[in-house]
């Protein structure tokens, strides 16, 4: 790995103040709450298969093993529309994903304990009773009040991170990339790539590793460095590439993904 500085180097040593530290936590869970609003209402949709296979490819149960699968599938539907406000759209006799349902289970009651732990922090009333989404929302209405304590800010991008990635694993989404030209300010590998969806370049080099002590690829190693909007011009300037390659592949992804 290449021991250099990067030739923005004053603005990425104001990074080391913990001002600018809690700021990208909080940039962190901004961009991580705003891909599981968009995602999270997307499980409803995937409970149930859209469509079956072509007949024959798959044993057909006996009367009495249908009559229980079927038994257990309303069930379940039962459960999500009472614990978690959800509603398998059009289901009938159609089978349910499980693994999707406790998907679903598992980020609500992780938003829930999230906001009322934050709540507890900030030394707030028990949060109402509301929907995941909304209640994301309201956590990040609190963003403010949790940038004063860097732990808790730190939990609260772990958590929604976290969240974030089991729903899209469970959507079994593939997130377009496009590569960018120049080379890493960190570990000068020719590594990074535009993601369109977060409007942010990565680092996909594993072994990366920055000097911000906040930053999450100090401490997850599925974690990569990450420049938003606001740092392109900084970042085209420290690895040799160009803004404009950088707007173009998240404005036309399709026009120069890998």
């Amino acid at each position: 790995m290449a021991d250099r500085t990067p030739p923005a180097a004053s603005v990425e040593a104001d990074r080391t103040h913990p001002t600018a530290s809690v700021g990208l936590v909080l940039r962190d869970i901004a961009l991580w709450t705003a891909s599981l609003v968009r995602q999270f209402p997307e499980l409803a949709e995937e409970l149930a298969p859209g469509r079956r296979g072509p007949a024959g490819s798959t044993p057909a149960p006996s009367p009495a093993g249908r009559d229980e699968q079927i038994r257990e599938e309303r069930r379940e539907a039962l459960l999500l529309q009472q614990r978690h406000g959800l509603s398998v759209p059009g289901h009938g006799a159609a089978p349910i994903r499980l693994h999707v349902s406790d998907a679903i289970r598992d980020i609500t009651d992780g938003v829930v304990e999230l906001e009322e732990a934050v709540c507890a922090r900030l030394a707030l009333p028990r949060p109402p009773r509301a929907g995941v989404i909304d209640r994301l929302r309201r956590v990040v209405g609190l963003l403010d009040a949790i940038a004063a304590d860097p732990d808790l800010a730190r939990h609260v991008r772990d958590e929604i991170r976290r969240m974030a990635r089991r729903c899209a694993r469970t959507l079994g989404d593939s997130e377009t990339v496009v590569r960018v030209s120049g080379r890493c300010p960190w570990c000068d590998s020719v590594s990074l790539r535009a993601f369109p969806d977060r409007r942010a370049v990565l680092c996909v080099n594993p072994a990366c590793v920055c000097t911000d002590g906040a930053c999450g690829c100090q401490d997850d190693p599925a974690y990569r460095h990450l420049w938003p909007e606001r740092e392109w011009a900084g970042l085209a300037a420290a690895s040799g590439s160009r803004t404009e390659e950088i707007e173009a592949a998240m404005d036309d992804p399709k026009e120069t993904s890998c």
